[in-house]
């Protein structure tokens, strides 16, 4: 499995799961301040997420997390795109309401991908 999906899983996770991010012992403190400095590059990490799913579409699972959290961080700019952005801001405005456990599961999968 490619690092950099890996990576991109796991830096979106912790973006989109920063509101749980405490409660983890010894730390939840130093993820939570990893994810408030990631959360400023949001859009970027949103478009290589969808990027990265799109390159390793055979990797199923990972790619499918990818493209849906890219989806989620990418809530802001999606109307901007002629044609599909207001459809695709109503998917990922729906897709938002899972947000913390679409970014577990991304942390989760970014971990295996590594591996």
């Amino acid at each position: 499995m490619a690092l950099i999906l890996g990576l991109t899983l796991i830096f979106a996770g912790l973006i989109l799961a920063m509101g749980i991010l405490t409660s983890i012992p010894a730390l939840g403190k130093h993820l939570e301040k990893l994810a408030k400095w990631l959360g400023r590059f949001q859009t970027i990490i949103g478009i290589v997420a969808i990027i990265m799913a799109i390159l390793y579409w055979g990797a199923l699972l990972y790619s499918l997390f990818a493209l849906i959290a890219g989806l989620v961080l990418l809530v802001g700019i999606l109307p901007s795109i002629p044609a599909l952005g207001k459809y695709l801001e109503k998917l990922a405005k729906w897709l938002g309401r899972f947000q913390t456990i679409i970014g577990v599961i991304a942390i989760i999968l970014g971990i295996l991908a590594i591996l």
